[in-house]
């Protein structure tokens, strides 16, 4: 399968294997390639400042977002989990729940 490619600043690319990255090495290569566009000890006027500030701004919630989306997937397969242990524990046969289950994800794919 071949990475998609997202083009982010002029003559640079971010691909999927970006998109992995933990957030502050993310952080960080922004700020590389941001600095690599501008001619050294260019002066930013106020309104490219101000875009600046908003895209961090909309960066900074699309990661808070993401970070909550995963940590409430997080959560459910915690509780689904602890069901199931329970479920166990109390020597109830799963071996029908995680058919189901599995069936249920093979037809999500």
């Amino acid at each position: 399968m071949k990475p998609s490619v997202v083009g982010f600043l002029p003559g640079e690319f971010m691909t999927d294997e970006d998109n992995q990255l933990p957030e502050r090495e993310l952080r960080e290569r922004i700020a590389r390639l941001m600095r690599s566009v501008g001619a050294p000890g260019k002066q930013v006027s106020e309104v490219e400042r101000q875009k600046l500030k908003s895209a961090a701004e909309r960066l900074d919630q699309l990661l808070k977002s993401a970070v909550t989306a995963d940590q409430q997937v997080l959560k459910t397969a915690a509780g689904r989990l602890d069901q199931l242990l329970s479920d166990i524990r109390a020597g109830k046969d799963v071996a029908e729940t995680l058919k189901r289950k599995r069936g249920q994800q093979a037809g999500e794919e």
